[in-house]
């Protein structure tokens, strides 16, 4: 049943952007999520509803936390349903550039995508590792020459275009991705400073204000990272991807996609 749930003073600011980006929105929003973000108040996010800051966190780490993990190998296949391009089923959206390439180019060679931690394995070290390294809620197709350029840089506003990003800017010490993912990227970092919190043996994944973090366990900037949010609230594919993500493939939700406006509860 349809929880009903107050909404947070943001929420009307959430949806006057939603208007607007849904005037300009391209074709990409054509499959629709197959819930609501209230759908699962009552369940699944039961223990977390009517907390804020650090119990709100607490809670959701602990909801999210109870997860199938996947194999490296089989993140290939997870992001050829997570990602599939809504106009034609044959082809995956690549992150960065916002090109649909087929299904079949994934790979290492120029012209192929390939598979993109968007928190930068390198920031805590767990590399490839099933865990923080195979998650496929932060795990995106991205073009393997973009995917280069982005690197293990921090995000942040501002730099040179990148040559066929889609609109994405890069500079020596922060990326900058296309603005219609912009909010996807917040929430995909938002969602792997709360799932991973120290334990599993992996490190305590944290955002904080500043960029290039190196191998420290920190992404920023954490001020940018809340904007974007805020500017680029979730449409229907990002919440279609965490529809199938949950019902097909880890079983656990990207919480900030349901509900935006916990990012400023909790930080």
């Amino acid at each position: 049943m349809l929880a009903i749930r107050t909404r947070h003073r943001k929420a009307a600011t959430f949806a006057a952007v939603a208007v607007l980006a849904g005037l300009a929105a391209p074709s990409l929003t054509a499959s629709p999520a197959t819930a609501t973000n209230t759908d699962y108040d009552a369940t699944y996010y039961k223990d977390a509803i009517g907390k804020t800051g650090t119990s709100l966190k607490s809670s959701l780490h602990t909801i999210i936390s109870d997860q199938t993990k996947l194999s490296y190998s089989a993140v290939w296949d997870a992001l050829k349903a997570t990602d599939e391009d809504p106009d034609n089923s044959g082809n995956v959206i690549l992150l960065y550039s916002g090109v649909s390439r087929s299904k079949s180019l994934n790979g290492g060679d120029t012209g192929d995508w390939n598979r993109e931690h968007v928190w930068a394995k390198s920031h805590g070290d767990f590399g490839t590792s099933t865990g923080p390294g195979t998650d496929i809620h932060h795990l995106r197709p991205s073009d393997v020459r973009v995917n280069s350029v982005r690197g293990n840089k921090d995000f942040d506003n501002g730099g040179s275009a990148v040559s066929e990003g889609g609109g994405s800017l890069t500079d020596s010490d922060s990326f900058e991705p296309r603005d219609a993912v912009k909010g996807d990227v917040a929430r995909m970092i938002f969602y792997m400073a709360v799932r991973y919190e120290g334990g599993d043996g992996f490190a305590d994944l944290e955002v904080n204000g500043q960029v290039d973090n190196g191998s420290n366990p920190y992404i920023g900037k954490l001020s940018v990272l809340k904007a974007w949010n805020e500017e680029d609230p979730p449409d229907a594919f990002e919440e279609h991807r965490n529809q199938v993500v949950y019902d097909d493939y880890q079983h656990n939700r990207n919480p900030f996609v349901d509900h935006p406006e916990w990012v400023e509860s909790i930080w």
